[in-house]
């Protein structure tokens, strides 16, 4: 009798392991099945929700056939901890496996909403509302505006609703720190005073990626920590020879080379021009140079250089100075401080505008001076026109 029932017990045993094994190779299989989603959608993960909550949220939308086989397999795959709240796109089709993968490691470039906040010149900023919409690899322009404009209405709708998952401030080379700073106490989406501009020149021009309420000073100790790397990288690979005596030196001169030109091609030739008048014992004769020493750095001129400003004595006038001036004059990015590093080998000593937004190149004075007449010829027509 006790063997039947063992018998018996044993058969039913193995049957239902049998089954039990069917029902997870059934649940898999769902798990890593095609999804019965037709379109593409965005499917926000809030911040702090639950497996559970998200498992339902992706059923309700009809990401999902099943919230439970979705949260199963999300706990199967020990992943339940690694939800990121954002809004992701979800693509047709895609299997709980697929979402999975989104839900918990989806970048930056998912998010629907994108503010990116470009600083300016003059110390202003604009900022650039834009929408990633499902199946499209564009994003759709929304809103541009400085706040010095009407914010738009739905700018102010989205932050009220904290839609707007991250905030980018981009930084373009070449712009003072004063400039920075300026720009980001206007920004709605920081937070923190600054208390003090940092050193000029120590800040790296890029585009941050950040939540809203993102700490400013934080900001800018991270483009600080960031520009650091970046100029020891380059001193350490620098070219033997250089008149140059030190990092800080090499930062003073790529700023003058990020202010002299906007052509990537050209920096490393602008390096060249002043490597070889720093080796002669010429002065530098750079107008950004006595621009900064007219505006310390705060704001735009404005108007041309006059002749008694390119006769003053000041610190920054590489007219009437020797050598480099006292500090950098803008904030270079990685190209500049590369080209100052690791100019071209070049016999230059001139340049001047050529009127295609790049420059003209000379050995000698002569040559200069025929560059220079015709970039004055190319000036008077512009103004007649």
């Amino acid at each position: 009798m006790w063997k039947s029932v063992a018998a018996n017990g044993m058969s039913f045993l193995i049957v239902a392991l049998i089954a039990l094994a069917g029902v997870i190779g059934w649940g898999q299989h769902q798990f890593q099945a095609e999804g019965p989603l037709e379109q593409p959608i965005f499917y926000e993960v809030p911040r702090g929700a639950t497996l559970g909550a998200v498992s339902d949220g992706l059923e309700e939308a009809g990401a999902v056939r099943s919230a439970m086989i979705f949260r199963l397999g999300t706990e199967y795959a020990d992943r339940a901890g690694d939800l990121r709240f954002g809004n992701y796109e979800i693509p047709a089709r895609a299997s709980m496996e697929e979402i999975l993968d989104i839900v918990t490691t989806g970048g930056p470039s998912t998010f629907r909403y994108v503010a990116t906040y470009v600083l300016r010149i003059d110390g202003t900023g604009e900022l650039r509302l834009r929408e990633r919409v499902p199946g499209e690899e564009a994003l759709r322009d929304l809103a541009e505006f400085s706040y010095d404009d009407e914010i738009p209405a739905i700018y102010r709708e989205l932050v009220e609703s904290d839609a707007i998952s991250v905030y980018r401030v981009a930084i373009p080379e070449g712009l003072t720190s004063w400039q920075i700073v300026e720009g980001l106490n206007r920004a709605d989406f920081l937070s923190g005073e600054v208390a003090e501009i940092p050193p000029e020149g120590m800040l790296a021009p890029d585009t941050y990626e950040m939540r809203r309420g993102a700490d400013r000073n934080a900001l800018l100790a991270e483009m600080q920590a960031a520009q650091e790397a970046i100029l020891t990288a380059a001193w350490e690979n620098r070219v033997d020879g250089l008149p140059l005596a030190s990092a800080e030196e090499a930062l003073i001169l790529a700023s003058i080379i990020e202010k002299e030109t906007g052509v990537a091609e050209e920096r490393r030739q602008v390096s060249s021009v002043f490597v070889n008048r720093l080796n002669r014992g010429m002065r530098l004769q750079t107008d950004p140079t006595v621009i900064y020493g007219i505006t310390n750095g705060q704001g735009v001129l404005g108007r041309g250089i006059r002749a008694s400003e390119l006769r003053a004595e000041t610190p920054y006038n590489t007219y009437v100075i020797d050598g480099l001036p006292p500090t950098p004059i803008a904030n270079p990015g990685r190209a500049a401080i590369e080209a100052a590093v690791n100019p071209d080998e070049t016999p230059y000593i001139f340049f001047v505008a050529d009127g295609t937004g790049g420059h003209a190149f000379a050995v000698t004075l002569a040559e200069h001076n025929e560059n220079v007449a015709r970039w004055r010829q190319i000036e008077a027509e512009r103004a007649n026109q």
